[in-house]
């Protein structure tokens, strides 16, 4: 079947019109803000809140903004991109990265296709080796028998086609796994697998409590987040960056913490990060005291009706595996995740667009190759 011609008229036109468009700075937060709520599915890594974290960091921000005719005034925006930039020191070379965006109708074809040239445009004239994208958009569902998703197929083609790489360095995960929260308490209690919700009334039996947190416990959440690393064999940022992001966040009402305690001793804790029509447990810890009374448990579903309460439609539970076999290094935490009966989702990934194919195969060959040389020199 071949696509009406009215509606590919329609194409044209539309096309036409975001050709005459560009991205342009957005020069205050109140501006950004008001950008990003007229998009859909904004998310907190593209936030005002989250480039000004990054900038003390070692990134510098660029938040651009698409609208038509370059009336950034008196017409509602098409996109957005928070861009952030890195210098690679000693050298004249930068990489541009788009951390969960840009934010735009994925459902647009021809908006899609000028966001894309407009961030190769940009990548060219900032001289960056290359720029890095990774939006919210689905390949699909599901776990053995994924359900492919018609837009993120033509994405995925349209960035091949473009030019664009699968990239090696997958700074987000990849897929998540998502709890609608447009049912009452008892159904979502209801759809758990019977274990799960087995374990969450155990914990408050056995006199788990769960309490709100604020500010003063974010030196508890970071010693219990790097007990989790000792114990769970993966990497850590210093403690410093960790209590930047949280004070940060939570400083733009967009974080809240929650603690679940025995006795009055903290066993767990976790971070939501709210924002738009989605809740992200994007942070949690414990340590190995008194795990038989199922702290984790109660604290996520505590987390939940807190997400719930404030208006959220999705509870993001932010990881899956890639693949789900035993080996991959995220299974552990699936098996606790999937006990919830979200639903898997599996997006698209990161991309590059080699802006300078040389420094692009540099940065991401001969350097990562140098460093391990001296890690294993080092350890020797």
């Amino acid at each position: 079947m071949t696509e009406e011609p009215s509606r590919a008229v329609q194409l044209m036109d539309e096309l036409e019109g975001y050709r005459r468009s560009a991205f342009q700075p957005v020069p205050t937060q109140a501006a950004w803000d008001k950008t990003l709520a007229c998009l859909p599915n904004p998310h907190p890594l593209q936030s005002w809140q989250w480039g000004n974290f990054k900038s003390r960091w070692d990134w510098s921000t660029i938040p651009l903004a698409l609208h038509i005719h370059h009336d950034i005034e008196n017409s509602p925006p098409l996109a957005a991109a928070m861009i952030l930039k890195r210098k690679i020191p000693r050298s004249s070379i930068s990489i541009l990265y788009v951390p969960k965006g840009p934010i735009l109708n994925y459902n647009d074809p021809a908006l899609r296709r000028v966001v894309l040239a407009q961030l190769e445009q940009f990548s060219r004239r900032q001289r960056a080796a290359f720029i890095k994208i990774d939006p919210d958009v689905a390949r699909g569902w599901g776990i053995e028998e994924e359900r492919p998703s018609p837009i993120g197929s033509k994405v995925l083609s349209e960035l091949q086609g473009r030019g664009w790489r699968f990239s090696n360095d997958q700074v987000q995960f990849r897929n998540t796994v998502e709890l609608n929260l447009q049912r009452s308490e008892d159904e979502l209690l209801a759809s758990m697998k019977q274990k799960t919700r087995y374990n969450i009334r155990l914990a408050a039996r056995k006199g788990i409590k769960i309490r709100l947190g604020g500010p003063d416990d974010f030196d508890l959440i970071a010693r219990l987040y790097a007990e989790t690393a000792s114990r769970d064999g993966f990497a850590v940022r210093p403690v410093a960056y960790y209590l930047d992001a949280w004070n940060t966040l939570y400083k733009g009402a967009m974080a809240q913490p929650f603690i679940a305690e025995y006795e009055g001793r903290p066993l767990a804790a976790v971070i939501i990060v709210s924002y738009g029509n989605r809740a992200i447990y994007m942070y949690g810890a414990s340590n190995n005291q008194e795990r038989k009374r199922m702290p984790n448990h109660l604290l996520q579903w505590e987390a939940i009706r807190w997400a719930k309460a404030q208006g959220s439609e999705i509870y993001d539970f932010w990881g899956a595996p890639d693949n789900f076999i035993e080996s991959d290094s995220l299974w552990g935490v699936w098996r606790f995740k999937k006990g919830f009966n979200g639903q898997v989702v599996r997006h698209i990934g990161a991309w590059d667009f080699p802006t300078r194919p040389f420094w692009y195969w540099t940065l991401l060959t001969l350097i990562p190759k140098y460093l391990n040389f001296l890690r294993s020199r080092n350890n020797a």
